[in-house]
């Protein structure tokens, strides 16, 4: 055998003879390896001829038959016959076992194999012919059949160059490694890749009897998975110890005294053989069966089986869930019958096994909050599918999706759903609120300019220039409220210059709008705007402002006449440039002075003061200048009166005025940032008299106060006053009557409040600066003919003249007031408000001396009944006008009762009558007979007005109005007298499950629960309201409560530690 089999028959070729002589003399073996150096593997000329030979053979295939496909390698070729038999011993039995499976795939792959092997004959015959070129003949290369078979193995083969002897010679090569090329086709579908794995070292198509494939997936014995022995402390074999052991029965009852070494079980041959019937030939029916068969039902005994509590809980809840598909079947197009589904599914999944569908899986889908986020959305997109244009349901399905979806993909689908319904004010709220909650994407200047989208994109809709989407009912109040949002948003941000800004350009667009353009568009409006502020123009607040109308009707005259500035508005202000005083203190204090004292001088837009020559350039802070791109989309036009009013009042709030403007409830809880609804140290000294400044927790321009210190009105600085008071002269004007006087009350009592900071503060020489000028705007406020019987104004002046110490003075003014009245009884509501102020700053003169005061009070509210003018106090009133005064007070409160009650809605004035007097009333039970007496009158009017017919936002504030004079009484009687605690407790408990939204009774709450050893019953308390209620007020009064208690507990902790304490 040659070193090279394909070069067996070159090197015989030319030494045939003394190959022969090789065998006689040494054997075949032997003369080929000492003939190896003379193979003609060795010589380059048999190289090239051979890879000439290669090349006819290649084409001349190609021109006979073309290719399929072209492999990179051969197929897997066979060995020789020697090495053949030594693996097919070792191989015989797995042989054995699939020599039927190879049947079958030889059928399925003759059409693929032809090319190579043919059949079975010509794998003998190559297998023939292959033994006879290893021993050398040449008969079978000239033939011109076997040449020709030679030829297209070689075309279709991948062989070596040198192991090619001739094309008439049938030389194989065995491969074993896989052939990749079975994976190389002209296309990705399955079925064109070959499934077959090779079993082996055999050639395929030389052999069929040697060669072993196994076909995937046509397998159909089952092949056995060596398991594991699992040990007792696996999960699973742990879960098997759940599972109820099965009975064992004995055969018999044995003796006790008889030792027993184990259990005796029935045995399968001691069973009795099953009774067979015409109906149960088999005997494998039970006795129900049988008597479905019969049709008989089982006896009431068997029905009557005991149910367990767990499933008689299930048996219920599959019955709600019935009944809602029944419902929702029957009616899809009800909206809050699908929400109602949705919230249903929580109670369901709170239930221990009603999806449950293996033991142990119930546990696993109760904590499962993936399994109710995606049975919600299932209902949802049902829901959806019925009422595509529900906002409702795509609102819940989008807050459902927070839990699934990306940001982007969130934010898209908002995009969508703004895009669908551009009319719907409640949907931009929430829109808003989502951009503002997305950190990732967040910026001012991104959400400032989505407010301005928003508000432009509804105004368009309100004036009919989206006719594809008409405006719905209460566009224009969310509009409102919009834009207050954006105006606090803007001041949270650290932008105080655009939210100032936006407020005065609204009130020259409102109130000083010219007559040629009010008929014209919203967005065309704002265009006419914008030369007037670009123009340079005083605007609202500043000196000299006189309002878009002026200047436009200026313009056509020929422009402004320009005056020079008076020299002593140059004045040198106070101190409040001086950034920082001491320079010593650590750089955190340097940093945070300097930070509050620019937040109160920088809060107002920078513009250039034309008298000084100053320019843009000129400007230290870019920031503070606010162009007309900053505050031109976010302009909105309110035609209501009372929006227009509203306006003026969340202004003069945003300035630091106590308007007592609470903001609309959808922006309400986005304004609160500040703790001014916690401060009560004044309203523990005076619970009669406090009247609070209600900012309702929602700071104001020009204020950075340290967090937990008292927030009282304290003013701003010169240029800040001088902004109030111009803007009070410029809108003053523009009301009348009621809404007049109002704001004369508001300004009053802005400066009232400044008082009460320096009271506060002790600061006698701003106390006296602060009271003479409050004392003269009161006066100048008096003195205009509308305001001479203003019982409001008179009210605070005399409110005044005694928080500053005058009390003879603030009597004087009280007695004038009262007798400028006239014998008006108890018809005017402003007058009892008057005279039970009067009444309350008597008795909170001196508790200690309180029968001398109680008189004067009793005096005051006495005298209100009669129809006699009002006299001074002289001395202690009689026992009959006291009681001539009792009836007329329960006659005119069952009169107001019973006109509320009758008419719907109650007039406002009625109203206005009705609280008044119950005060009154309830004031003067309480100086003549006592709490008791008090607290009945205020029952008697809770029972009186629940049970009227018509119920209304105006009546639950009367009852929450009398509720909060109920709890004042009740805190200062205990302040004065021993009262017990739990009566005091359990009514603030009663008032706040009725108003849990108050601030006034979650601060006497929690200022009474404070001084508690024990905070269970508080914190209970908390806990229930927050999960029956809405309002945000709850959660922060029990965080506040909370801190009061730790600053107790460590106030205590300290004194423990002190060693002074030490016994």
């Amino acid at each position: 055998m040659a070193l090279f089999p394909a070069f067996a028959g070159v090197g015989e070729a030319p030494d045939s003879g003394s190959s022969r002589r090789g065998k006689q003399t040494k054997g075949p073996k032997k003369a080929l390896e000492l003939d190896w150096l003379s193979n003609p593997s060795f010589c380059v000329e048999t190289i090239t001829s051979l890879s000439q030979q290669a090349e006819k053979a290649t084409a001349l295939v190609s021109e006979g038959t073309p290719l399929t496909r072209s492999p990179l390698k051969s197929e897997p070729l066979d060995e020789s016959d020697t090495d053949k038999r030594l693996k097919q011993t070792s191989r015989k039995k797995k042989k054995e076992k699939k020599r039927k499976r190879k049947h079958q795939h030889k059928k399925k792959r003759k059409h693929g194999q032809s090319s190579s092997s043919g059949s079975e004959s010509d794998t003998d015959s190559e297998k023939d012919a292959s033994s006879r070129s290893i021993t050398g003949s040449k008969k079978e290369s000239d033939k011109p059949n076997q040449g020709n078979n030679a030829a297209a193995d070689v075309g279709h083969r991948l062989v070596w160059l040198e192991d090619i002897q001739a094309l008439a010679g049938e030389t194989f090569r065995t491969d074993k490694k896989p052939d990749p090329a079975n994976w190389e086709y002209k296309s990705l579908y399955r079925g064109d890749i070959a499934r077959y794995k090779r079993k082996g070292d055999s050639c395929l198509g030389i052999n069929p009897k040697k060669q072993c494939i196994s076909w995937e997936g046509t397998s159909t014995e089952k092949k056995h998975s060596h398991k594991h022995v699992e040990r007792y402390f696996t999960k699973k074999s742990v879960g098997l110890m759940n599972i109820d052991g099965a009975a064992v029965s004995r055969k018999t009852d044995l003796p006790l005294s008889d030792p027993i070494s184990f259990i005796p079980v029935t045995d399968s041959d001691d069973v009795a053989p099953p009774v067979t019937t015409w109906l149960n030939p088999l005997g494998i029916y039970d006795q129900s069966t049988t008597q479905w068969l019969q049709g008989q039902g089982p006896s009431e005994q068997e029905s009557k089986q005991p149910v367990s509590q767990a499933d008689s809980e299930n048996a219920i809840l599959k019955a709600k869930v019935e009944e809602f598909n029944r419902r929702v079947r029957e009616n899809p197009r009800d909206i809050q019958l699908w929400m109602a589904f949705v919230a249903f599914q929580d109670e369901v999944m709170k239930s221990p096994g009603l999806y449950a569908i293996e033991e142990g899986e119930q546990e696993k889908r109760k904590r499962s909050l993936k399994l109710i986020l995606e049975k919600k959305l299932a209902i949802l997109e049902r829901a959806i599918e019925s009422n595509q244009s529900s906002v409702d349901l795509k609102l819940a399905k989008l807050k459902l999706c927070t839990e699934f979806w990306e940001p982007p993909t969130l934010l898209k689908e908002w995009q969508k759903l703004i895009f669908l319904h551009p009319n719907n004010t409640a949907l931009w709220q929430k829109y808003l609120l989502f951009c503002q909650s997305q950190f990732s994407t967040f910026s001012v200047s991104k959400i400032h300019n989505l407010y301005g989208k928003c508000l432009s994109t509804l105004s368009a809709v309100k004036d009919g220039s989206i006719l594809s989407h008409p405006a719905l009912p209460g566009t224009e109040e969310a509009m409102f409220a919009l834009f207050l949002q954006q105006c606090h948003f803007l001041r949270q941000t650290g932008h105080s210059e655009k939210a100032i800004s936006l407020f005065q350009a609204m009130v020259d667009f409102t109130f000083f709008k010219p007559d040629s353009v009010k008929d014209l568009p919203t967005k065309a409006q704002v265009e006419f705007f914008e030369p007037f502020w670009d123009s340079g123009e005083p605007r609202a607040g500043e000196k000299g402002a006189r309002g878009w109308r002026a200047w436009m009707h200026q313009q056509e005259q020929g422009g402004w006449v320009v005056v020079n500035p008076d020299e002593d508005d140059d004045e040198p202000e106070e101190d409040d440039h001086q950034e920082i005083r001491d320079k010593t203190l650590p750089r955190w204090q340097i940093w945070l002075a300097a930070e509050r004292s620019r937040d109160q001088r920088h809060w107002r837009p920078w513009r250039p003061d034309k008298t000084k020559k100053q320019t843009e350039e000129d400007c230290e802070d870019p920031e503070r200048q606010v162009l007309f791109d900053d505050i031109g989309q976010s302009l909105i036009r309110l035609c209501s009166q009372d929006l227009q009013f509203r306006l003026i009042e969340a202004f003069l709030q945003f300035l630091g005025v106590p308007s007592g403007f609470i903001p609309p409830a959808s922006c309400l809880y986005l304004a609160m940032d500040e703790n001014s609804i916690f401060d009560n140290g004044l309203y523990d000294e005076k619970p009669l008299t406090f009247s609070s400044p209600s900012f309702s927790g929602i700071s104001c321009v020009g204020r950075m106060d340290p967090l937990g210190c008292p927030c009282w009105t304290r003013g701003h600085n010169r240029e800040g006053e001088d902004f109030i008071r111009n803007l009070f002269h410029l809108v003053m004007p523009l009301f009348l009557g009621k809404e007049k006087s109002q704001l004369c009350f508001l300004w009053l009592q802005y400066e009232i409040a400044k008082v009460i900071w320096c009271l506060q503060t002790k600061s006698k020489k701003r106390l006296k600066s602060q009271g003479k000028n409050c004392k003269k705007l009161a006066k100048n406020l008096l003195k205009e003919p509308e305001n001479c019987n203003n019982f409001c104004l008179w009210k605070q002046y005399a409110h005044l003249e005694w928080l500053m110490g005058n009390i003879e003075d603030a009597r004087k003014v009280f007695d004038i007031a009262l007798s400028m009245a006239g014998s008006k009884e108890l018809q005017d509501h402003e007058l009892c408000e008057l005279s039970l102020l009067y009444a309350q700053l008597e008795v909170e003169l001196e508790p200690d001396l309180r029968r001398g005061t109680a008189a004067r009070a009793v005096h005051i509210l006495t005298r209100l009944t009669e129809s006699s003018p009002y006299g001074p106090y002289t001395g202690q009133v009689l026992a009959v006008h006291i009681l001539k005064a009792r009836k007329a007070y329960e006659h005119a409160l069952q009169g107001c009762l019973s006109e509320s009650c009758v008419s719907d809605p109650p007039p406002t004035n009625s109203l206005n009558r009705l609280v008044s007097l119950v005060k009154c009333f309830m004031f003067f039970q309480y100086l003549t007979k006592g709490i008791d007496a008090a607290v009945q009158i205020s029952e008697q009017v809770f029972a009186k007005l629940k049970d009227s017919v018509f119920t209304s936002q105006r009546l639950t504030s009367i009852l929450e109005t009398v509720t909060l004079l109920h709890m004042s009484l009740l805190r200062f009687h205990m302040k004065v007298s021993v009262y017990p605690l739990t009566p005091v407790r359990e009514a603030f408990s009663e008032a706040l499950k009725l108003y849990p939204g108050n601030q006034v009774l979650w601060r006497s709450y929690v200022q009474i629960h404070s001084k508690s050893h024990s905070a269970s019953k508080t914190r209970r308390f908390f806990d229930a309201i927050t999960r029956s209620t809405k309002p945000l007020e709850p959660w922060l009064f029990a965080i506040e409560a909370e801190k009061m208690r730790k600053r107790l507990v460590e106030m205590v902790q300290r004194w423990q530690r002190d060693p002074r304490h030490d016994s």
